[in-house]
């Protein structure tokens, strides 16, 4: 547990900005393993965690909220429901058609611009997913996605 300076904040809430859309985040950055970032709200200073830590053996704080193993930080799929009102940049709408697929774990073939796209249907921000131009690479979790097959 690694919690994130002030200046490694303000570099990766920049990219959110440019990415998402997202006005800066007032939670504290904790790093976990794998490049993952979690978001604290909780009450706790920065030296009560790192204290906590010492005492408990407290590997995980907070609730799991950017990737960082791409180029680029990538939401994860609680973080695109939690910040779904601020997020405002890079969103795509898809049809039912799509949806069917998308919650079942399919890449969508279509047309959009690279990089980090955020899934919208019915008004409802649904994940995200990465684009080279003509496909949009799904990233539910496999624990999440619908197992029944499309009918």
């Amino acid at each position: 547990m690694k919690i994130i300076k002030s200046s490694q904040k303000k570099k990766l809430q920049k990219e959110l900005e440019e990415i998402y859309g997202l006005p800066v985040l007032s939670y504290q950055l904790i790093q976990g393993g794998k490049k993952r970032l979690r978001a604290f709200s909780g009450s706790l200073t920065r030296e009560q965690l790192l204290e906590l830590k010492k005492i408990a053996k407290v590997e995980l704080v907070g609730m799991y909220l950017i990737s960082e193993k791409d180029t680029e930080p990538r939401l994860s799929f609680d973080a695109v429901s939690l910040l779904r009102k601020k997020i405002t940049k890079n969103i795509i709408e898809i049809n039912k058609e799509q949806f069917e697929q998308w919650i079942r774990g399919y890449d969508l073939e279509m047309q959009t611009q690279k990089g980090t796209i955020v899934i919208k249907y019915n008004n409802d921000l649904i994940g995200i997913g990465k684009s080279n131009g003509e496909k949009v690479f799904n990233y539910i979790p496999k624990e999440r996605k619908i197992k029944t097959p499309i009918k």
